[in-house]
């Protein structure tokens, strides 16, 4: 679990995190929710540790990440797995030297042991056959799958994702969003996935966190969503008229 207690961040007299309490749930899809300028960005990269807060708290498992030592916070950054926006792979590597790259960093293994946990987590994400192709020879959806191999490929505790279907047509975005809620549940990860994508929130979003202008506006399941009356957050997941038959439909099923 990962728990945030009251916090704060501002850049050039901006405040951009204006007090932020929530927690994040082991094993379960947690994802954070709001328009451009929310501050959902630079909520997450308080939570990697990219930004250092001004105020408040983010621990793991009860552990305040500022209160840790040097060694202590490096030994937890190599629980934590990070698929960015845009993949960031590196281009001159190939699919295998990719995901092997956090293992020569990180880790004591040897070079089989390296090249055994390459190769049962491309084949956990369905790139078995990849090993020896360059980025570009890749599809969006390849790329992700191969950022994602390289995220857990370090076996961590906690799995951080920003905007991970940004770019891809939607039938690929389902088979990302399945593939992280499965590997959430079979390796019982903390997820915390940073989306504009609203079939993310209704198809995976078990504990929903929604910001608005730096503030907690709102939190629950996607069940919730449904039946909650929360201005703020039906103005933002039902501003299409499709997604507001969507709601009615589920609420009139529930009477």
């Amino acid at each position: 679990m990962i728990t945030v207690t009251n916090l704060h961040k501002t850049f050039d007299s901006v405040e951009v995190l204006k007090g932020i309490s929530t927690c994040f749930d082991k094993g379960k899809t947690n994802l954070v929710i709001g328009q451009s300028g929310s501050g959902k960005t630079v909520f997450l990269k308080c939570m990697i540790g990219l930004f250092k807060p001004d105020e408040g708290e983010i621990s793991f498992e009860g552990h305040v990440y500022k209160n840790l030592d040097y060694d202590e916070q490096r030994e937890l950054r190599t629980q934590i797995g990070m698929v960015f926006q845009g993949s960031a792979l590196f281009d001159s590597m190939s699919v295998e030297e990719n995901v092997k790259f956090p293992l020569k960093m990180f880790s004591s293994m040897n070079i089989t042991q390296m090249k055994e946990r390459v190769d049962m987590v491309l084949e956990r994400v369905n790139l078995k056959d990849s090993h020896k192709k360059l980025p570009s020879e890749l599809s969006g959806g390849m790329k992700k799958r191969v950022a994602i191999a390289r995220a857990i490929v370090l076996n961590p505790k906690y799995l951080f994702c920003d905007e991970p279907n940004s770019g891809l047509d939607p039938q690929t975005s389902i088979l990302i969003d399945n593939l992280i809620q499965e590997i959430t549940r079979e390796f019982d990860i903390t997820t915390v996935i940073n989306s504009h994508d609203m079939n993310s929130v209704m198809e995976i979003g078990e504990k929903i966190v929604f910001l608005k202008d730096g503030l907690k506006a709102w939190e629950g399941s996607n069940k919730e969503i449904f039946n909650t009356d929360n201005k703020a957050i039906v103005d933002f997941v039902y501003s299409s008229n499709l997604m507001k038959n969507v709601r009615e439909v589920y609420r009139h099923q529930q009477i």
